[in-house]
């Protein structure tokens, strides 16, 4: 007979982990299963997870080993846990580091196996055998340094994924010192850098507020090199730059912007994914950029929305210290794969809910407002084409009137309204009275409108999914999101980021998603909402006239 305890955690033999979100002891299994499950879906009282070979491999490479897994899976799970089960967890993370990528002094870089038999089954694999030379021994085999990323991709697609030992290159020293005179590097900042600089390449994931920036200057400062900053806009390296300068012994002088509007290569180089990915008669003309400099770090800011022909750069990349830094590892093209092979593994994650605990980001209510279109909106929605339907419904105009009586509740608070249509969002800015930031308005424009929020002259801000990712808005406590793009998880964590810096008077952030029930809105909303679920913030369900009562009219 199954043995029965009290868990919280039913592991199922498909792979799947159900977590009771109200067992006593729900926080702690959580957050014993978050190195190697991933969150799939997340209701009201039961979660599901499942348990992955990346999650594993993840796990492994970030210093877990399997006994930690299996322990984990036992210790809080309700029923005995499928020995099968048990038996796949061990050999999967056993996949991990069989094949090895190794500098040898005679040969150059060689794949190594502690298994001959590996070897020889990857070495006859059609993708695997171009990129490979002579044959050393029984044991080595000669990898053409240029296939170094590839290689690293084909073989985890195949199911052993290599160790690189190979090191790097020092790259051009360049001495870079934390100013540390008026702040100092928090303790989990330090330790996601220590564990970065020990792997040598890897991803470090922290919530949005969290002070990612600090922790790629603290990796900078190990490096002491020429830096290559990649970063999703001209915004988001212009803050870069400020914090650098402010923290760092980096000079203005010593940082460069490689933008659509100036091509400077210096010590420090902060460029954009756009110019990066610009193409021009076919061919990536910026590319040079990666060549320009003996590069010994490259940062990849938001590494989760890394386009893919970045992808590519990367894998030439190899011998580089590579660091991506982001809130939610979640890609939606499920690319997940190659940021672990090409930028490495995860190799630190805090979670949100622990990062909040410590004071260093806010608190945060959560609440899904929802509305009932009107029958003329119903009957529009009906009849409309399937590609058509989600932006009918979410940006239905019923929500303008629910949007002005959230704003109404929160008199005198700083607020974002965000959106992904721009007619939607010219609507509830001509509506409100507000300016509206969107793709089109101008970076000059984009800063004097985020200065002036951020200094209280303008309380709301209208603004596109260009406000999505590194934009320090720290006063901004309420945000209103009244359309996505679809079911994305990054975008919503992404979103609530915005909120999540501390606030002067220690107060409460307030995010708001208007959603049209009965629509492809509200299923598309479960699915945003996972990764969040995962991170512990839970989403109270609300229609727009109960809360709002008689402020909607």
């Amino acid at each position: 007979m199954d043995r029965v305890t009290d868990g919280p955690l039913i592991v199922q033999s498909d792979k799947t982990l159900l977590l009771e979100v109200d067992h006593p002891d729900a926080g702690a299994a959580r957050a014993a299963i978050a190195p190697f499950a991933e969150l799939e879906r997340a209701p009201e009282h039961v979660h599901t997870y499942r348990v992955t070979p990346l999650a594993l491999w993840n796990a492994r490479a970030a210093g877990h080993d399997a006994e930690q897994v299996v322990d984990a899976l036992v210790k809080y799970s309700r029923y005995a846990v499928p020995q099968p089960l048990l038996m796949d967890v061990i050999d999967t993370m056993g996949r991990f580091g069989r094949l090895q990528l190794v500098k040898n002094p005679a040969h150059g870089l060689t794949l190594v196996s502690l298994d001959r038999a590996v070897l020889v089954e990857v070495m006859r694999n059609k993708k695997v055998s171009p990129m490979l030379g002579a044959q050393i021994d029984d044991d080595t085999v000669v990898v053409h340094p240029s296939e170094r990323g590839r290689l690293k991709q084909v073989l985890l697609k195949i199911g052993w994924p290599a160790e690189d030992l190979a090191g790097y290159v020092d790259g051009e020293a360049h001495p870079i010192a934390l100013d540390q005179t008026d702040w100092q590097l928090r303790d989990y900042q330090e330790l996601a850098a220590d564990s970065f600089w020990a792997g040598g390449s890897g991803v470090v994931v922290l919530p949005c507020g969290a002070g990612k920036t600090m922790v790629g200057a603290a990796a900078m400062a190990k490096a002491g090199a020429t830096t290559l900053i990649l970063v999703t806009n001209t915004v988001a390296g212009r803050q870069w730059k400020r914090e650098l300068v402010a923290r760092t012994s980096l000079t203005e002088d010593e940082i460069g912007e490689y933008s659509g509007e100036r091509k400077e290569i210096r010590p420090v180089t902060i460029a954009t994914y756009q110019v990066m990915t610009r193409k021009s008669k076919g061919e990536y003309k910026n590319l040079d950029l990666f060549d320009s400099r003996d590069w010994g770090l490259i940062i990849y800011d938001e590494v989760h929305l890394l386009p893919a022909p970045v992808f590519r750069m990367t894998a030439d990349l190899q011998s580089r210290r590579r660091l991506g830094l982001t809130a939610t590892l979640v890609r939606e093209d499920g690319r997940e794969g190659d940021v672990f092979s090409l930028i490495g593994p995860k190799r630190y994650d805090a979670p949100w809910k622990d990062i909040e605990a410590q004071g260093w980001i806010a608190p945060a209510d959560c609440v899904e407002v929802r509305v009932t279109l009107t029958d003329e909106e119903r009957l529009q929605y009906a009849v409309a084409e399937n590609d058509t339907k989600y932006k009918l419904c979410s940006t239905a105009h019923t929500k303008v009137n629910v949007v002005k009586a959230i704003l109404a509740q929160h008199p005198g608070s700083q607020t974002l309204i965000i959106g992904a249509y721009i007619d939607q969002l010219e609507e509830l800015g001509h509506e409100l009275d507000a300016p509206v930031v969107q793709g089109s308005t101008r970076n000059k424009e984009r800063e004097i409108l985020f200065d002036r929020f951020r200094s209280g002259e303008i309380s709301t801000l209208v603004v596109s999914k260009v406000a999505n990712f590194s934009i320090d808005l720290p006063e901004a406590s309420v945000a209103v999101q009244v359309s996505g793009t679809f079911g994305s998880r990054q975008e919503e964590a992404q979103r609530l980021g915005r909120l999540l810096r501390p606030k002067k008077d220690g107060g409460q952030a307030h995010f708001y998603s208007v959603v049209s029930r009965d629509t492809l809105d509200a299923d598309y909303a479960a699915h945003r909402q996972r990764f969040l679920a995962e991170q512990g913030y839970a989403y109270r369900i609300t229609d727009a006239d109960d809360l709002l009562g008689p402020a909607i009219g």
